[in-house]
Order: C-alpha cells, then structure tokens, then sequence
C-alpha cells in the first residue's frame, strides 16, 4: 500500500471522489462531512447541517453537488460551490445508509434501515419510487454503471438486484403515441416501475456491502458472516461464484478495483484485504492496530482508493504507477505491460524490443523498478522488488529491434538495486553486508568493495562511481579508489537525475529537489509543498521538473516558476528545445511543446547575457507582475520599467532605477502629493535641483522651497520666497526666509510687526543698527530689556553654499550595456519631456494659487515700488519668475545628460551590510549594528533567551567597532567602519571582519581579579567578576586552536565558580537552618575550585559539621584537606583534631542530604545533588546541570540560556574573509563543549 494522504478525525462512515478534482468527502460520525484535498493535504471545507451521524455521501459526475444521508432521515443536497445546502429530502423513516447519484439521469439512490431503498428525482426533488421487499435494514444501494440496474444489501442476508428499466422509460420522454398510451395505462391501472430481478442468498449473516463489476456481469458482497463472495450474473438468473474467506470479523465494504481484476475488502477485524479477482486468492493484507474500517471508495478514472475507520481515513494506492525508463542519448529504453520498448526522441520512432518476466496480480508493487542501460554492450539491467529485491540482465542482439517477440534468457541475482558503472561492469547493492558487487555481463563476480555509509541505493554517478543514498544523506563512491568523492546531508532522496554534462546533479526527494555539483558541492535547494514527481535538464543547464500538478523549472542560481499546470502527472524523461518528453502513467509517450521565454529570460539575465535579454524585451509577450517583481528583485528595475503600463508602478520603478525623468512624467500623470515628495527626494538624491525645484512648486511647499533656494545658493528666489511669505501673512515663514538671507533689518522689522518688541530691540542692538534700537527703546520705555555683558556678538548669517544653483555635478560611469540598448526606447519618452518642457514650468504656482488671496490683492499688499515694477512687468507676482534659469534646468539638458555623460550611481553595499552577510558571528552581528541577528544566532546556537545582561556589551561592540569623522560644519558627521586586522597595503575592495573590543586578554585579567577577590572572601564582588566573564564570552572571537582550548576553560571556570558562591551567599543567609548550611557547605567543595580556594571551602564545611556534631561528614572534609597538603600549619592542625575526635565518636547528630561516597553534580538552581544515574537536564551554554523540573526555565548559573533547550552551538570557522583567516577558530568550539 502507497499512503498517499492521511487525516485524523472521527470515525468515517462513507466517503467519495471527486470525478476530476483531487477532492474526496468524508461524512463522520460526528455528523460533520469534510471536504478535502487530498493532494495538497489541505481541508478545503466542512459541512455540518446534519443531526446526528452522516453515513452516506457521492459526489455529482458533472454538477458542483454531492448528497449525504445521515441518521436523522434527511437526504441533503448541497452545492459546494455555493457552500451550503440546496434542499433536504425528506421521506425514510430510520437512518440513511447510503446515498448515490445516477450516472446519467437526475436520480439519487438510497438505501435505509426502515427496509426501504428509495430513489429520487433532484430536480424535482420528489420520490419517484420505493423499492420494498427487504425484511431488516437495507445496508447499501448503488447504480449499475451502465445498465439499468440496482443492487442492494440488507441484515435479511440476501443481495437483490433490482431492474429499473420501466423507470426509466416513464421518466424519459416516449418516443410516439403508442408508447405514450401504454405509460398511461399502466399509470391507471397500477404498473411496476422496478422490479427484482434477482435475490441472492448464500450469506450465513447480514450482507453489509454489495457493489456491482464496472465492466462485467459480476457482483461482490461482504458480509456479517465474516466472507466476500463472488456472484455472476446473466439475462435470466445470478449465481454464487466463490467465497473470499480470510477476514475475522464482519466485511463492512467490498468492491471492485476499476482498472486491475482484484477485489478489495475491509472489515471490523481492522485490515484491508487484497483478492485477485481471477484466482480467487488473497494477494495482500494491510492492518491498522487500532482502527476498525468501516467504508471503501474506488477513484472512478485513477488508481486510488480510500478508506474510512476509526479515527480518519487514508488514501492509498496498490502498485507504483511510475514506469521505469532510461535515457541514452537520443533513445530511451522503458518496461511497459509484458514488454521492454525503445523509443527514439527524434523520429518518435517506438518499438517492442523483447519480453520480459512480469509478475502477476498475486504479487502487487512488484513490476520494474528501475532500468540502467549500456550502450555499447546494448545491454539493460531491470530492478525489481521480486523476492525481497532482484535483478534481470538483457543482453539484446542488434537485429531484435522491431521484432519483440523473441524470449531471451535473462541473467538473474538478488540485490535491492543495480546499476551499470562502466561498459561491461554492473554494481549490484548487497544490503545484508552493506557492500557493492561489482559483476561482469557473465553475471560473474568481480569484487566486492565494502560501503562507507549504510547504505539502501545505490545510482550511476560517472564511470567507476556510485551515488550511495543512505536516509539523510548521499555520497559520491570511488569503486576503484575506494574513498568517498563528496558527502551532502539531503532529504530521503527517491531520484537522482544527472546534467548532460555529468557535471550537475539533481536530487529529488518527495517535497525537495537539492542541486549540487558533481563532487556533491550544494548549490541550491527548492522546496515544493506538493509531491515531485520526475525531472531532466535541459541544453541551457536549467532544471525542468514536475510536481503532481505542474511542470516547472529551477534556474542553477534556485530560482524557479511555473511553465504550466498538468491535469494528469507526467513523468519526463528528456528536454529538447521547447519540447518535453515524457512518459505517463499508463507508458505512453508524450512530446509536450512549452513556452520556455521566461526561464530563458531569467537566465540570460543571471548569465548577463544582456544581447539575449534585449531582443526578447524588444519581441516577445513577456510580461507580468512576476516578471516585474523578478526584475525589481535581482537589481534590473530599469529593465522592469519596459515592461510597465501602470503609471504608478512605472513611477516607482523610475524612482528605484534613478531615472528621473520617467519619474516625472509618471508623476504628472497620477498628480498627487506625495508622489511629488517621493520625486523631490530621489532628485534631491541625485543632485537635480531643477526636478527638485519642479516637485516642491507643484505641492506648493514653500518651506522645503526656500531651504532649496538657501543650499543652492538662489539668493534672488530666496527673496522672492520671503515676498510670497508676507503676502501669505506667515509670520514664521517670513522670518526663516530673512534669516537665511541673513538680512537683519527685515528681521528686526518682522518682529516688530509682529509686536516682539523687546526681541526686536536685542535684534538691532547686537547687529549695531543704532537708530533702529533708539527708536524701539523709545517705545519701550521702561520695558527696555538688559543685554548681557561680557559677551561678544556675532553676525547669525547662513554659510555660502558649496555649489551655488544649478545641478550638482553627477558622477562620471561607464554606460551599461542596457543604457545603450534601451536608449532608443527610453528616448521616445525623452522627446516627450523635451516638448512639454519647453513650457514654463512654473505656471502651476501661479501667485493666483496662493491660499485665500486674489491676484488682485497681491500688488495692493506688495507697496514696494521694486515690487510694484515687476507687477508691471510680469503681470502679478507670477511664479515664472522662481524659474531657474533656461540654461540650467531645462528637461532637455537633464534628459541628454541622463543619455550621454552620465547616470545616477547606484548605491554601494555599505561595510555593515558586508560584515552581516559574510559572518555567522553574534559579535560580528552586534558590531554591525544587527542585533536582532545577532540575538537569533544567540538564541539558536547556544539557546541563550535573557539578553538584558548582553545589552551594554552589544553597544559597546557596535561603537567599538565604528569611528565618526566631521567633513564641513553643514554636512553630517560620517560614519567609518573600523576593520579588524587592517593595514596600508590591503586592497579597499576587500573588506575585513569588525574590530571588536573584546578579547581574550581582557577576560584573563578579569579572572585574575575574580580570583583575589574569592581569595579575601568577598564573595559578591567576585560572583559580579565571574558571571561578567560568563556573559562576555558568547562575544569573544578567538584566532587559535589554543584559544578555543582557553575559552573552554573558562566557561568552565565561570560556571563552577558561579555555583560555589552562589551556594556559599545562601548558606551565609540561612542562619536559623543549620543542616542546610552544613549541605551547601558540603556541595561547595565539590566544585571544580582552584586548590587554595578548595582548601577554604573544605575548611569551612569541616568546621560547619564538626560544630555541628556531625563527626563522621567533618572527618571525611579533614581527610580531604589533609590530601592537598595545605601549606598553613594552623589548617594542618585543625583537620588532625577533627579526625581525632571523630575516630573516637565517627557517628553524625543530624543526617544530610550529602552522600560523599556515591559521585555526584549540584542543580544550579535547587541546590541538591543528582547523584550519577539520575535524570538531569543541561544548560545548552555553561553546561551548568539541573534537575528535570527545571527544564524551560532561565540558568541560573549564566542567567542567559534556557535550561534543556536545543541549541546547535556556533560555527568552528569563518570561511568569508580570505586566506588569512581561515582557520579562525571561534567560540562555538567552546560553546559546544559539555563538560
């Protein structure tokens, strides 16, 4: 059995396929009906109107409906498109059995325990007729599928076919008038609408199940009696064929397979049973360990059945439907029916070589597996699962092409898989042994090369090598050499297809497919949500492949797409141009032509081949938001924007591909402001002050406009912004528009105005305009406010601007090769700007648009006489005059300089960016300024969840690792990063790893500290040194093996000296309970302490029990002592007189939690010994133990990891940043160690 799809839920009473669809129903018990798809694994929908369970359920062959019965009497018809019920029928009056649509006519069937088998018009929605003559429940009622016939079981213990030929010859229209009358005679004088045509008794008990044959006149039954039997049937009567016996407890479904002579059966015994139909014999069984069955459906068009039991149901098939076939150059070699065929992909040439031994039906699945060719020799190995795995070796004679009846004798041996290594040499795999067999065409043994992994298949991977699979991983295997070539970690692999070249390979895998090299070097992997099926590559290198629904295509970069979808899966077997060549599930061969424009787009575009890529931009239909998004996605948005219509995705693509002036044009288009401001900053961006100046006008943004006028240097427009300003009555706008003229009296004028007169007063004093202050003072009066003294004042005037007006100057580039070949595309759009720039570009802004003042009141407003001329000339204050000068901004300078100097400069990587990419290091993370990556890394490698200890080393890492330089007193503060290990003569393209502020060193002296200060007793100040030893070094990147070894050590150190103050500051608070202290004293001389450290701990819980009077546990601490050879006599003394006294008394006056004889580690967080043997959980990073409870929970050794969590430690080496680095060794090494 071949499970396809599985689900768990209640018990499933009646299932049924959808005809085309990969759906099947499931009623339950529960009274629920799911609709699922069984090939994505997905629950489309449920249903859920019935009262009670549903039993019965059958999909319509051509209409979006299905019925269910259930055992609240009600019949339901839904649409489930519609997603609810149409209507209910109502009529039976006990459970519904079984329900089931007609063929071809608007009918249901149903079968119920009040006896009766009733059958329905659903377009009417009426009962046409009641089938009566069972005398117990009527267990199941089905359609003939063809002919004009009922059959249905009851627990009366007979099977009854029913003719419903009158039926339908009333329902169906009558031809003439005769035929009319005699409807209408038997109408009247009561005529018989079904019939029995026949009642089948042989059961012992009630029959559960009967169902007809799809083709013959043959009828199975299953019943209480525990047996299937057989029944034929003519014209005239029906007859017991056989008995199927085997089952052990009530047959609840049995039927017919729709496409190989077998019967298969379920029952209550929890086993489904395999018959061949012929024979009459069980062929398999298939047993569940808890699960009764309950209900069987056969897939009307596929070979796929379902079963329903206890807690779900499962869709299986019997046999394999994947031909097995090997391709050779221009021919391909495949096992169909009783036959070995050849095919040849030029000439569709097809032919049947020779026969081959095929099992029969008493052996399911056990057809041709594989097929290996050797063309030289013209010989084909087949593999088959024929007793527990087997092999055949063909070797065919030139002139039996075409003829294909002439029997050879095969060479034959066992072996689970066998495949052709060189022209006259197979491998064949010896499981038991886990060893190759290499056989010559005598099928005589050659050698024997022992495997280096274990090993289930084995594939052709070049001449003299195997691909050996094991479960989770592949090697390349040098049969001569006897060494492995290349070893990769994959998914169970099912398939192994090879490049033309034999320098790629792909392997796939049920939802995978793994690219590699042909020394197994990964190159990419692409995950697929539903089965893959079969694959070939193609001349470009690309990988076309299919699932259970589509043909796609995987780029060598892992990129991949849909070419189409499939109604049936394929298998291919070759790639040629734009066609595929394929083999389906019934052996037929198929040349599928495809539409290979967008891989070949793609890859011409990975490959930059830009010529390829243009002349399909200038002729094919390729277009689309994937296509577009692809562009946006791999860098080429200027590519992208050819294949645009919509205004706003032309705008944004413009924008990102810094081609303003398509930007503009889009703009105008859509109109709207914030698209103007989007436009304004990339032209800022790039330095056009004109677009710059054309964007704010159009918003009418006179603050960013005369900030604008104040960097370029437009001191005219500036003055003109401060006029506009006056007549708009903003105070402020005014203002800021005189302070970046620098001109003080308007300022001191404007204040004035705006009744500030003390500021106004300060504001002329300090700029020496004396007679303004003299006249402000006057009016102050006594009001007139101090200025300070001692200070010296100086001119607030804004700083001369670098590059006065005009556009700042571009970088000089080299053109691309898509600037030359989309210039003329791109110029029709430049033409168009040229015309509609020769216009004023500011007549948008006309003065008449300020807010809430008429043109007639400007030049009433502006009483200047300057002004009042250029009124005159200009006609009212008309924004023409904010132009920029023709010369500098109009669009034809900025367009024929896009288009022949210069482009925009794309942005570089920035040496952050650098560092993230090319590290796996938290610290080089942190460096960069990514915490978040550098706390997941954290998180993942050593399970570390607590990072607020962490957070001020983060800091200090990211300004570490950075240094900030001031260019001119406008422009921002830059930022440069600070590599690691740099020098004069390093290239400024290669980029080094971050200068880190944490190192080795620095946690030696640290620990040094720790030490002196465990040494004096202060225990608090040297647990703050430890733990701060324990949380730096996750951030510590070691440059020897040495180091690594260091690290290590002082994890060690960190997390044993962590432990023993712990418990030493909680037996000093612990004061009322002496047994507890003298047990942490106890567990501290455990820990793994420097030998001074642990002489003062031995000491100290000597002393603690002996005052105690716990003689014997003191006299073990003296021992202890006395075994250090402790160079202070007092300690020497004090441990003698202890074991004197105990050795008079060796008993103890209180009993401990404290075994010294049976080794044991402390909990970090409890404090109690687990003793060796016992359950315990780690610490992913300090390695620190723990009783099981506390598994989850923060360590409270480190205060950083979670206890138990799986972490996968950090990486040994850093490959990215040349030779010089190579072998740097990092902490993972360290972290990754478990004491």
């Amino acid at each position: 059995m071949l499970t396809k799809f599985e689900t768990k839920s209640n018990r499933v009473k009646g299932l049924s396929f959808h005809c085309k669809r990969p759906w099947i129903l499931a009623s339950l018990h529960s009274g629920v009906i799911q609709l699922w798809d069984y090939r994505m694994g997905t629950l489309i929908d449920r249903f859920d109107e019935h009262d009670g369970p549903v039993r019965g359920v059958h999909f319509h062959k051509s209409q979006p409906l299905f019925v269910s019965g259930g055992d609240d009497y009600k019949i339901k018809v839904w649409n489930y498109k519609l997603h609810r019920c149409l209507f209910t029928l109502l009529g039976h009056l006990d459970y519904i059995r079984t329900v089931q649509f007609h063929h071809e006519y608007p009918w249901i069937v149903s079968a119920s325990d009040d006896q009766t088998i009733r059958i329905w018009n659903w377009q009417s929605r009426t009962c046409i007729t009641v089938l009566t003559g069972h005398n117990h429940y009527v267990m199941c009622a089905s359609f003939h599928p063809k002919e004009d016939l009922v059959v249905s079981a009851s627990l009366d213990q007979t099977v009854r076919v029913w003719d419903i030929g009158a039926l339908r010859k009333k329902t169906v229209s009558p031809a003439d008038d005769i035929l009319r009358l005699s409807q209408m005679n038997s109408d009247l004088f009561g005529g018989v609408d079904v019939v029995v045509k026949y009642v089948l008794e042989g059961h012992d008990r009630g029959v559960n199940w009967a169902s007809f044959h799809p083709t013959l006149p043959l009828i199975v039954s299953g019943a209480d009696d525990r047996q299937a039997k057989l029944w034929r049937m003519n014209d005239t009567k029906a007859w017991e064929v056989d008995t199927l016996r085997g089952h052990v407890n009530n047959v609840s479904c049995v039927m017919f397979h729709a496409k190989q002579d077998i019967i298969v059966s379920n029952s209550e015994d929890k086993s489904i049973r395999i018959w061949d139909a012929t024979k009459r014999t069980g062929i398999q069984t298939f047993r569940r360990e808890h699960d009764r069955f309950w209900i069987l459906a056969a897939h009307p068009e596929m070979n796929l059945l379902a079963a329903g039991h206890d807690s779900g149901m499962i869709v299986f098939k019997l046999e394999r439907e994947r031909p097995a076939f090997c391709v050779s150059g221009d021919t391909m070699f495949y096992a169909k029916d009783r036959f070995l065929r050849f095919f040849e992909f030029s000439s569709h040439k097809e032919l049947q070589v020779i026969p081959i031994r095929r099992p029969g039906p008493a052996s399911l699945n056990q057809g041709p597996r594989t097929l290996s060719y050797s063309p030289t020799e013209n010989a084909v190995l087949i593999c088959s699962d024929v007793d527990g795995g087997s092999y055949e070796l063909y070797i065919m004679p030139k002139d039996s092409f075409g003829r294909g009846d002439t029997a050879l004798e095969a060479k034959r041996g066992s072996g689970g898989s066998a495949v052709f290594i060189a022209r006259n040499r197979f491998a064949v795999l010896d499981k038991s042994s886990n060893q190759v067999v290499t056989k010559s065409l005598k099928n005589d043994v050659v050698k024997k090369s022992p495997l280096p992994i274990a090993t289930d298949a084995i594939f052709y991977a070049g001449t003299g090598n195997l691909l050996c699979r094991a479960e989770d991983r592949v090697v390349i295997f040098d049969l001569q050499q006897r060494i492995v070539l290349g070893e990769l970690q994959t998914p169970f692999v099912k398939y192994v297809v090879w490049s033309n070249d034999m320098e790629t390979v792909a392997l796939l895998s049920k939802h995978t497919i793994v690219i590699t090299s042909k020394k197994l070097v990964h190159q990419c992997t692409l995950h697929e949500t539903i089965r893959v099926k079969s694959g070939a590559w193609d001349e470009n290198g690309v990988f076309i492949y299919t699932t259970l629904n589509h043909i796609k295509y995987c780029l060598p970069n892992g990129d991949s797409g849909i070419i189409r979808t499939l109604d049936v899966p394929i298998y291919v077997t070759k790639v040629s141009g734009n066609t595929i060549f394929c083999l389906d599930r019934d052996g037929k061969n198929k040349a599928i032509v495809i539409d290979a424009t967008e891989y070949i787009f793609k890859l011409s575009l990975m490959s930059k081949r830009y010529d390829y890529v243009m002349n399909m931009i200038r002729s094919s239909q390729l277009v689309g938001q994937a296509i577009i998004a692809y562009l946006q996605q791999k860098g080429f948005p200027e590519v992208a924007l050819h294949f645009v219509k919509d205004e706003r995705t032309r705008f944004n693509l413009a924008l990102e591909s810094g081609s303003i002036q398509t930007a503009v044009a889009s703009a105008k288009e859509i109109d709207e402001k914030d698209h103007w401001y989007r436009l304004g900053v990339e032209a800022l961006r790039q330095g056009n002050a004109g677009i710059v100046e054309y964007a704010y006008q159009r918003t009418k943004n006179f603050e960013r406009l005369s900030f604008l006028y104040l960097i370029t240097g437009n001191m005219e427009k500036l003055s003109k912004m401060l006029r506009i300003a006056e007549v708009k009555n903003d105070v402020m706008g005014q203002f800021h528009n005189a302070l970046y003229l620098g001109d003080v009296r308007e300022r001191v004028k404007i204040l004035e105005s705006a009744g500030h007169l003390p500021l106004a007063y300060i504001t002329a004093s300090v700029h020496g305009l004396h007679d303004v202050a003299e006249r402000l003072a006057a009016d102050l009066g006594d009001d007139v406010p101090s200025l300070p003294e001692g200070k010296v004042p100086s001119l607030l005037i804004p700083p001369a601007p670098v590059l006065c007006s005009g556009d700042w100057p571009l970088l000089n580039v080299t053109r691309g090769i898509f600037d030359g070949g989309l210039e003329n595309r791109a110029r029709g759009v430049a033409d168009e700007e040229e015309e509609g720039g020769e216009g004023d570009w500011g007549e948008d802004l006309d003065m008449a648009d300020v807010e809430n003042i008429d043109n007639g009141d400007i030049a009433a407003v502006l009483e200047d006489g300057e002004v009042g001329e250029e009124n005159e000339e200009e006609g009212g204050w008309d924004l023409e005059d904010l132009e920029l000068p023709p010369e500098e901004i109009t669009p034809r300078a900025s367009v024929n300089s896009r288009f022949t100097d210069f482009v925009a400069p794309t942005p570089g990587m920035s040496v952050s960016q650098i560092w993230i990419q090319r590290s796996s290091l938290a610290a080089e993370h942190a460096a960069a300024g990514n915490f978040g990556a550098a706390m997941q890394l954290l998180n993942r490698q050593l399970g570390i969840k607590n990072f607020t200890p962490l957070r001020s080393m983060f800091l200090d890492l990211h300004a570490g690792s950075h240094t900030f330089l001031r260019g001119l007193s406008s422009a921002p503060v830059i930022s440069v990063a600070v590599e690691r290990g740099w020098n004069e003569s390093a290239s400024p393209n290669v980029r080094s790893p971050p200068a880190l502020v944490f190192n080795l060193s620095q946690l030696d002296e640290k620990v040094r500290l720790a030490y002196k200060a465990t040494s004096g007793g202060k225990f608090t100040d040297a647990l703050g040194l430890f733990l701060g030893i324990l949380h730096c070094l996750p951030l510590i990147v070691v440059e020897s093996r040495r180091e690594v070894d260091d690290v290590k050590d002082l994890i060690r150190i960190g997390r044993e000296y962590v432990l023993g103050l712990k418990m030493e500051l909680r037996r000093k608070d612990m004061k009322d309970e002496p047994v507890r202290q003298q047990e942490l004293a106890a567990y501290f001389t455990h820990c793994n302490l420097q030998i001074v450290h642990l002489r003062l701990a031995l000491i100290s819980a000597m002393l603690a029990c002996y005052k105690a009077k716990n003689l014997a546990t003191a006299a073990n601490f003296a021992r202890r002592l006395l075994e250090t050879n402790p160079n202070i006599e007092s300690h020497v003394k004090n441990a003698r007189q202890v074991l004197q006294a105990a050795e008079r008394n060796m008993v103890d006056a209180a009993e401990l939690n404290y075994d010294f004889r049976n080794p044991f580690v402390v909990c970090g967080a409890t404090f109690v010994p687990i003793y060796r043997g016992s359950k315990e959980v780690l610490c992913p990073y300090c390695g620190a133990h723990f009783v099981p409870a506390q598994e989850g929970r923060l360590c409270t050794v480190c205060e950083l990891a979670t206890v138990g969590a799986d972490a996968s430690g950090l990486l040994h080496l850093n490959l990215f940043y040349g030779q010089k680095t190579l072998s740097r060794c990092l902490l993972a090494a360290a972290v990754a160690y478990v004491p």
